[in-house]
Formats: C-alpha cells, structure tokens, sequence
C-alpha cells in the first residue's frame, strides 16, 4: 500500500522535512504548486503524484513534472497527456477518476461509462492507465463512505474482467477517511491534513 503525502499549501521547509524523514511519493493539486515544489526539492526527490483535476492545458507541464496522474476523466484530456509523454519521451503512469458518488460538484467519469474510456485510454501511447480512483463524497463518519470504496473496487473488477487487462492500482480514501479506503482494497491512500494539519 503506497501513502500519497498530499503537500497542498504545505511550505517547502515541511516538505523538505518529511522527505528527510522518508517519505517518498508526493501528491499536488495544482501544477502551479508543483512547479514551485519540484524546483525546490528537485525532480528526483520524491515521486509526484497529480491527484487534482488536470486541464488541457497544463497537460504539457503535467508530463514533465508528475510520474503519475491521478485525474484522468475523459478522452481529450488522456489524449492531450499522451501526446505530451510523448513528446518528452516519456510514459506517464495514469489512473481513471470515477465519480462514484454521483455527485455534481466532482469530477470523475460516470460509473456508467468507465469501460469505453478505459478502452481509449488504454491504446493511447505515452501512458501507462493502471487502475482507478475516486473522492469519496464528505461523511460525517469514515465506515458511510465504505459504499463508496466497494464500488470502485467492484468497478475495477468487472472493468478488468470486461477488458482482459489487470488493473491493479485503487486510489482512494484520505485524511478522514482512509483506514476504511485500505479495508476496501485501496492500494494508494492520499493524505495531506493527518499529516501536516489542518490547511490555513
């Protein structure tokens, strides 16, 4: 199981600290905050990892920077990561974002239409599409988003199934909520408030 240090806002002294103290793999929201981030710390000093929603137009620099995009959720934007992983000569590591809470204020490809975009996004040279991920919706308990982690999981099975491919990778739960993630079969949880606090 691979922890996600989710570095929103976090200053780069903090960060720099928790890679002294092992961390190794890094999530950003913003492209913007990971430029600033990678130039500090170095590109080799820890895996980046997007886990924020990815425009088009930052798809270039996303390339460069991350070693894994969390976010994919819809063919143009996995087309645009494509040709740019490409043109650095690179593949980039990818997962699908579904939106299994159906919730409007999210992003994610509806559960409904996950296999034709994994379909796509599979033959698209430059990426690597391993797996799922999802934002379970805000609960006041962590066992309420339990729902929500199993239906990714069973999500990830039949696509895997309906495809003939292994997806092995489940991104899913964070600070509030990630101990039930695991218990559902998470392979990547992203916490950034239990471990740096509370965001100013």
């Amino acid at each position: 199981m691979t922890l996600v240090a989710v570095v929103k806002t976090v200053p780069v002294a903090v960060v720099g600290e928790a890679l002294a103290l092992g961390v190794r793999e890094l999530g950003e929201n913003r492209v913007q905050e990971a430029d600033a981030h990678v130039e500090a710390l170095g590109r080799t000093a820890a895996r980046w990892h997007m886990v924020g929603h990815l425009q088009r137009n930052k798809a270039g620099r996303a390339a460069e920077l991350f070693d894994r995009v969390h976010s994919l959720d819809g063919v143009e934007i996995a087309r645009a990561l494509s040709r740019c992983a490409e043109r650095t000569g690179r593949t980039v590591r990818a997962l699908i974002e579904v939106n299994v809470g159906g919730e409007a204020s999210k992003f994610g490809v509806v559960p409904g239409a996950l296999t034709a975009l994994l379909e796509q996004a599979l033959a698209l040279p430059g990426l690597a599409v391993d797996g799922l991920m999802t934002v379970a919706p805000l609960t006041e308990r962590p066992e309420q988003a339990r729902p929500h982690f199993a239906r990714l999981r069973e999500l990830r099975e039949a696509a895997a199934r309906s495809l003939g491919r292994e997806l092995p990778e489940l991104s899913m739960g964070m600070s509030a909520d990630f101990e039930v993630a695991v218990e559902e079969g998470a392979t990547m949880v992203r916490v950034g408030t239990a471990l740096f606090g509370a965001r100013s």
